[in-house]
Protein backbone atom coordinates (compact mmCIF):
# COMPACT_ATOMS: atom_id res chain seq x y z
CA UNK A 1 0.00 0.00 0.00
CA UNK A 2 1.57 3.63 -0.96
CA UNK A 3 1.17 6.36 1.65
CA UNK A 4 -0.16 9.43 0.56
CA UNK A 5 -0.14 12.47 2.54
CA UNK A 6 -2.79 12.92 4.59
CA UNK A 7 -4.59 15.59 6.84
CA UNK A 8 -3.53 15.22 10.83
CA UNK A 9 -6.91 14.05 11.50
CA UNK A 10 -7.31 11.07 8.71
CA UNK A 11 -7.14 7.43 9.95
CA UNK A 12 -4.03 5.80 8.18
CA UNK A 13 -4.06 1.58 7.91
CA UNK A 14 -0.63 1.11 6.63
CA UNK A 15 3.35 1.01 7.71
CA UNK A 16 3.43 4.57 7.85
CA UNK A 17 2.44 6.90 10.81
CA UNK A 18 1.78 10.77 11.09
CA UNK A 19 2.22 12.34 13.77
CA UNK A 20 1.01 16.36 13.42
CA UNK A 21 0.57 16.11 9.86
CA UNK A 22 4.28 14.65 9.53
CA UNK A 23 5.12 11.82 7.53
CA UNK A 24 7.27 9.14 9.85
CA UNK A 25 9.27 6.27 7.79
CA UNK A 26 7.60 3.45 10.16
CA UNK A 27 6.90 2.77 13.83
CA UNK A 28 9.68 0.31 14.15
CA UNK A 29 12.54 3.09 12.95
CA UNK A 30 11.23 5.39 14.76
CA UNK A 31 11.29 3.67 18.05
CA UNK A 32 14.74 2.98 17.32
CA UNK A 33 15.52 6.66 16.87
CA UNK A 34 13.85 7.39 20.03
CA UNK A 35 15.76 4.50 21.60
CA UNK A 36 18.99 6.02 20.62
CA UNK A 37 18.16 9.38 21.15
CA UNK A 38 17.23 8.52 25.09
CA UNK A 39 20.64 6.65 25.01
CA UNK A 40 22.63 9.67 23.93
CA UNK A 41 21.14 11.54 26.53
CA UNK A 42 21.12 9.06 29.57
CA UNK A 43 24.88 8.59 28.73
CA UNK A 44 25.55 12.43 28.90
CA UNK A 45 23.37 12.17 32.66
CA UNK A 46 24.31 8.83 33.99
CA UNK A 47 28.10 7.54 33.53
CA UNK A 48 28.78 6.29 36.77
CA UNK A 49 30.79 3.18 36.03
CA UNK A 50 31.18 2.00 39.74
CA UNK A 51 30.97 -1.47 40.64
CA UNK A 52 28.11 0.06 43.69
CA UNK A 53 25.76 1.36 40.80
CA UNK A 54 26.46 -1.92 38.99
CA UNK A 55 25.61 -4.03 41.99
CA UNK A 56 22.17 -2.07 42.30
CA UNK A 57 21.47 -2.32 38.49
CA UNK A 58 22.05 -5.84 38.48
CA UNK A 59 19.92 -6.93 41.26
CA UNK A 60 17.03 -4.54 40.58
CA UNK A 61 16.84 -6.21 36.78
CA UNK A 62 16.61 -9.68 38.19
CA UNK A 63 14.10 -8.63 41.39
CA UNK A 64 12.43 -6.96 38.41
CA UNK A 65 12.61 -9.97 35.86
CA UNK A 66 11.59 -12.51 38.79
CA UNK A 67 8.51 -10.46 39.25
CA UNK A 68 7.29 -9.80 35.33
CA UNK A 69 7.94 -13.52 34.60
CA UNK A 70 7.16 -15.55 37.61
CA UNK A 71 10.32 -16.90 38.27
CA UNK A 72 13.75 -16.38 38.78
CA UNK A 73 15.88 -14.79 35.92
CA UNK A 74 18.18 -16.27 33.71
CA UNK A 75 21.61 -14.42 33.25
CA UNK A 76 20.68 -14.16 29.34
CA UNK A 77 17.42 -12.07 30.29
CA UNK A 78 19.21 -10.15 32.47
CA UNK A 79 21.84 -9.13 29.84
CA UNK A 80 19.31 -8.32 27.38
CA UNK A 81 17.57 -6.14 30.05
CA UNK A 82 20.29 -4.21 31.20
CA UNK A 83 21.85 -3.97 27.28
CA UNK A 84 25.07 -6.15 28.35
CA UNK A 85 27.01 -8.54 26.60
CA UNK A 86 26.44 -12.49 27.86
CA UNK A 87 30.85 -11.93 28.83
CA UNK A 88 29.64 -9.07 30.85
CA UNK A 89 26.63 -10.41 32.98
CA UNK A 90 28.31 -13.28 33.38
CA UNK A 91 31.48 -11.52 34.73
CA UNK A 92 29.51 -9.72 36.55
CA UNK A 93 27.60 -12.57 38.24
CA UNK A 94 30.72 -14.08 38.98
CA UNK A 95 31.65 -10.96 41.12
CA UNK A 96 28.43 -10.68 42.91
CA UNK A 97 28.46 -14.63 43.57
CA UNK A 98 31.76 -14.00 45.10
CA UNK A 99 30.49 -11.02 47.59
CA UNK A 100 27.50 -12.99 48.23
CA UNK A 101 25.21 -10.71 46.64
CA UNK A 102 24.13 -12.83 44.07
CA UNK A 103 23.64 -16.69 44.31
CA UNK A 104 22.51 -19.31 41.29
CA UNK A 105 21.10 -22.71 40.87
CA UNK A 106 20.47 -25.22 38.19
CA UNK A 107 17.39 -25.34 36.63
CA UNK A 108 16.04 -27.71 33.83
CA UNK A 109 17.92 -26.34 31.12
CA UNK A 110 20.00 -23.32 32.46
CA UNK A 111 21.24 -21.60 35.97
CA UNK A 112 18.51 -19.07 37.61
CA UNK A 113 19.69 -16.49 39.12
CA UNK A 114 18.34 -14.63 42.89
CA UNK A 115 19.05 -12.19 45.10
CA UNK A 116 21.45 -14.01 48.33
CA UNK A 117 22.74 -10.91 50.48
CA UNK A 118 21.12 -7.72 48.97
CA UNK A 119 22.68 -5.44 51.71
CA UNK A 120 26.18 -6.59 50.66
CA UNK A 121 25.84 -4.67 48.30
CA UNK A 122 26.50 -1.36 50.86
CA UNK A 123 29.83 -2.88 51.57
CA UNK A 124 30.99 -2.05 48.15
CA UNK A 125 32.98 0.77 47.65
CA UNK A 126 31.45 3.84 46.08
CA UNK A 127 33.67 5.25 43.80
CA UNK A 128 34.99 4.44 40.30
CA UNK A 129 37.69 1.39 39.65
CA UNK A 130 40.16 2.06 37.55
CA UNK A 131 40.61 -0.18 34.65
CA UNK A 132 43.89 -2.24 34.23
CA UNK A 133 44.68 -0.42 31.41
CA UNK A 134 44.49 3.10 33.32
CA UNK A 135 46.45 1.19 36.52
CA UNK A 136 49.40 0.11 33.83
CA UNK A 137 49.62 3.47 32.46
CA UNK A 138 49.52 5.46 35.89
CA UNK A 139 52.91 3.11 36.47
CA UNK A 140 54.56 3.55 33.55
CA UNK A 141 53.65 7.48 33.66
CA UNK A 142 55.48 7.13 37.29
CA UNK A 143 58.07 4.79 35.94
CA UNK A 144 58.82 7.50 33.67
CA UNK A 145 58.87 10.28 35.81
CA UNK A 146 61.67 8.43 38.50
CA UNK A 147 63.51 7.93 35.61
CA UNK A 148 63.24 11.76 34.43
CA UNK A 149 64.39 12.56 38.20
CA UNK A 150 67.05 10.22 38.27
CA UNK A 151 68.33 12.13 34.66
CA UNK A 152 68.28 15.42 36.38
CA UNK A 153 69.86 14.07 39.33
CA UNK A 154 72.75 12.48 37.33
CA UNK A 155 72.77 16.13 35.25
CA UNK A 156 73.19 17.78 38.26
CA UNK A 157 75.70 16.01 39.59
CA UNK A 158 77.88 16.24 36.23
CA UNK A 159 77.14 19.78 36.54
CA UNK A 160 78.45 20.20 39.72
CA UNK A 161 81.41 18.29 39.01
CA UNK A 162 82.44 19.91 36.22
CA UNK A 163 81.81 23.20 37.89
CA UNK A 164 84.65 21.92 40.73
CA UNK A 165 86.57 20.92 37.81
CA UNK A 166 86.88 24.32 36.74
CA UNK A 167 86.76 25.48 39.56
CA UNK A 168 90.16 23.55 40.91
CA UNK A 169 91.97 24.11 37.50
CA UNK A 170 91.33 27.85 37.72
CA UNK A 171 93.14 27.92 41.06
CA UNK A 172 96.42 25.78 40.05
CA UNK A 173 96.55 27.97 37.14
CA UNK A 174 96.12 31.20 39.89
CA UNK A 175 98.99 29.45 41.89
CA UNK A 176 101.29 29.16 38.96
CA UNK A 177 100.58 32.62 38.05
CA UNK A 178 101.52 34.09 41.24
CA UNK A 179 104.50 31.75 41.16
CA UNK A 180 106.16 33.19 38.48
Amino acid sequence: MVCRNVGPREVRVCCCLTIQGKMLLSPLEDVKKLAQNHAKQESTIMKSNDLYTTAHLFVAAVRVLDHRDGAPPAIEAVCRLLGYSDEKGSYMLNRFKAQGILDTFKSGFNDRIVVAEHLAIEEIPREAEESRLEQELKKFRNGKNTMKEKAASIKARQDKKKQDLFADIEKKLKKKMDRK
